[in-house]
């Protein structure tokens, strides 16, 4: 395997380093993984909730708060309906807390057993005798146009909060709020279905706070040169709707003339320094005029007296934000920042409630293989760290059962041993337990549910080996018959709950895009596609929409079902289909990127924070990779207990003997390299805890004997 590592120029480190406060080894990663500009960097070097983005940049988020809040006030019964994955459970468990918590009487229903995914006209009949009137889908809704007509009928509300990709016609709602909706307004794409529905929880709550929906405006002028800036944004629930600047020369144009008057009327002015501003507007325009501001440094007095005494060119060069900024910072935007920071501390925004509902949208971004962008980065960050501090109900009894206490709990971690286990449940047709384990007071019930779980999940790995088994030969036998871009796979054998699984594990295999249908008896057929190669798959159920009863999903990971009539002229169309699809080759055969090159005194356990500070790893961000020369193997163990083909070694690398693993690499032993080798290698980190005790591991990705050259 080819290794690679970037070219960077060394004087950009430095100003890079110098700029966000980090060290020259964080700044020549950022670099090298092509992060460069201030506001890509910003997500990847802090943390703090108050950066996330706004939940009312979504334009119907004030709909959606509304109409919850009508729910509230009119003492209406609510029914929460989401999907049997992981992100699906955890959404339903967000938002049943937080209306709970709120006194809306609240029900949810999931589908079970071989129920279809999404809204079903049977759950909108049972809420309807129930006496409900609002139905809110989580994770699912946006392709439930027939269902969501049809409560409208009933008289039901619905209101999808989703984030699949939509089809060409969106359902007739009262509200939609997806950020994959065109229009949407909302800046990242990539919010999972729980995390979307965190996001309408915490604009729910700042709905019932007096700030709500009032219009507010910040003021600031400012000498420039013989003249003065006047400069002021609007801002309703904390977001910018409006800007206006005017440079204006005392004495020579009368206020009447300017925008500024239309710009202040009707709105709630704020100023920092009152006495200073008011001195500066009646320079510019005279004592004729009269303006009624209110000082926002006195709301500043009672939360941080310090800043209340700074200027705000003083407070915008203090501004966390501001260093990340490729263009200065003004005053103005100064002023905007605090007036955000300081009314989410004043309100409590994001307190310790948020952090353990922060918890369960971690564990959903990292399940749906969510993008881990921009704050998509915090919001991971913060549930892990909760998670680490301690754990929430439910999640405890997991952890406990899967050997997880008393570890420093990562994003590898979650993607093993949590996520597959919440998600065996709705495999197994039974997701409700898992809400249920979320959900529950009584902790001796909690773990009688976790037990349930866990045992779901030992069935799920076992109906995995029985699938894979039938599976396996099909699609090595489809691949000819589908131009070699494909693997199809159709059993009435295989159980409807793994067919994501083997469809992933198929693609993997065999580096095409899986399909993998399984024949129910109730006459439909559904199935999952998994890309590879880059491919987005959901371009296939997208071009023949007509064959389905449904179907929705990810650009690389979908889901579907039709009628068994179906199926036969569906596969032909889609072996026409893959006369088309394309991969990019380029993909193929890639080099081992490598972040950083270590010197023997860099190898120490301090590494870890290299590490942790690049934390959460995952999709479109793996770990860490470093390269170290000159290493020298000092012992080496096959280790495995059913089949040993992998490694234990210990390097000495001069101040700090590591311990590494090398999987599958069994067979290189005295035949690439033995005990005594100096040995160049590429590795990851890991953490591995034995009794207690928890030592830094090296996961070796590549090496080979030193002087054999990258």
């Amino acid at each position: 395997m080819n290794w690679e590592k970037k070219d960077i120029d060394p004087n950009v480190v430095r100003s890079m380093a110098q700029q966000y406060g980090c060290t020259p080894l964080v700044a020549s990663i950022l670099l090298r993984r092509g992060i460069a500009e201030g506001s890509e960097a910003f997500f990847h070097l802090e943390n703090d909730l108050r950066y996330v983005h706004n939940p009312f940049l979504f334009v119907n988020m004030e709909d959606a708060v509304d109409r919850i809040l009508d729910a509230k006030e009119e003492g209406e019964r609510v029914l929460i309906f989401g999907d049997r994955d992981v992100d699906g459970i955890t959404a339903v468990t967000v938002l049943y807390e937080a209306l709970t918590d709120l006194g809306i009487p609240t029900t949810w229903r999931i589908p079970t057993g071989d129920e279809p995914y999404g809204l079903s006209c049977e759950a909108v009949d049972a809420h309807e005798a129930d006496g409900g009137t609002l139905i809110i889908t989580v994770d699912c809704g946006i392709s439930n146009i027939q269902e969501v007509a049809y409560a409208a009928e009933k008289g039901i509300d619905v209101i999808v909060i989703d984030h699949h990709t939509p089809q060409d016609t969106l359902p007739d709602a009262a509200v939609i709020i997806n950020c994959k909706v065109p229009g949407s307004g909302y800046p990242n794409e990539h919010l999972s279905g729980c995390a979307t529905a965190w996001k309408v929880v915490t604009a729910l709550r700042f709905g019932l706070l007096d700030i709500y929906k009032q219009q507010i405006c910040l003021l600031n002028v400012r000498p420039v040169n013989d003249a003065f800036a006047v400069e002021a944004i609007h801002t309703v629930n904390l977001v910018e709707t409006a800007r206006i600047t005017e440079t204006i020369i005392p004495g020579m144009v009368p206020f009447s003339d300017t925008r500024l008057g239309r710009f202040l009327q009707g709105q709630q002015i704020f100023v920092w320094d009152k006495e200073l501003q008011l001195k500066q507007l009646e320079k510019v325009f005279g004592k004729s005029v009269e303006f009624y501001v209110s000082d926002f440094r006195l709301e500043c007095a009672k939360i941080a007296p310090q800043l209340a005494e700074m200027s705000l060119l003083r407070l915008k060069n203090l501004s966390r934000i501001g260093k990340y900024n490729d263009t200065p910072m003004s005053e103005l935007d100064g002023f905007f920042n605090i007036f955000i920071t300081l009314i989410q501390q004043a309100h409590n925004i994001y307190g310790e409630k948020e952090k353990r509902e922060l918890q369960l949208v971690a564990l959903s971004l990292l399940a749906d293989l969510m993008q881990l962008t921009g704050e998509n980065r915090i919001l991971v960050k913060q549930g892990l760290a909760a998670i680490n501090a301690a754990p929430r109900a439910g999640l405890s009894e997991l952890m406990i059962k899967q050997g997880l206490i008393g570890k420093h709990i990562g994003t590898n971690d979650i993607a093993w041993n949590i996520t597959p286990v919440i998600n065996a449940t709705g495999r197994m047709g039974k997701p409700e337990t898992a809400i249920r384990l979320f959900l529950e007071q009584n902790a001796a019930v909690r773990n009688e549910l976790a037990d349930a779980v866990i045992a779901m999940n030992e069935e799920r790995k076992e109906l995995g080996k029985a699938g894979w088994a039938i599976a396996e030969p099909i699609a090595r036998e489809s691949l000819a018959k589908y131009r070699e871009k494909l693997t199809v796979v159709v059993s009435d054998k295989i159980h409807r709950g793994i067919t994501g699984i083997l469809s992933n594990r198929l693609a993997d295999k065999f580096n095409v895009p899986s399909m993998v249908i399984c024949i129910m008896e109730d006459g439909t057929a559904v199935g999952s596609l998994r890309s590879a190669r880059g491919y987005r798959v959901l371009s296939l159920p997208e071009a023949y929409p007509d064959f389905f009863l449904d179907y929705g999903g990810h650009s690389f990971a979908a889901g579907f079902s039709l009628m068994q009539e179906k199926l036969a002229p569906f596969l032909k169309k889609v072996q026409e289909f893959t006369a088309a699809i394309e991969f990019d080759e380029n993909s193929e055969n890639s080099p081992l990127s490598i972040d950083a090159e270590l010197p023997h005194d860099y190898l120490t356990p301090e590494l870890l924070t290299v590490h942790d500070t690049f934390e959460p790893y995952g999709e479109g961000f793996p770990a860490l990779q470093f390269a170290a020369r000159g290493i020298k193997l000092t012992a080496a163990s096959i280790m495995g207990k059913t089949q040993p083909q992998h490694l234990r070694l210990t390097f000495d690398c001069g101040t700090y003997k590591w311990t590494a693993v090398y999987w599958q690499a069994a067979d290189k032993l005295n035949v690439e390299f033995k005990i005594g080798d100096s040995i160049d290698a590429v590795f990851t980190l890991s953490r591995n805890t034995f009794n207690g005790n928890t030592v830094p591991q090296m996961v070796i990705q590549d090496m080979r004997k030193t002087g054999t050259g990258i």
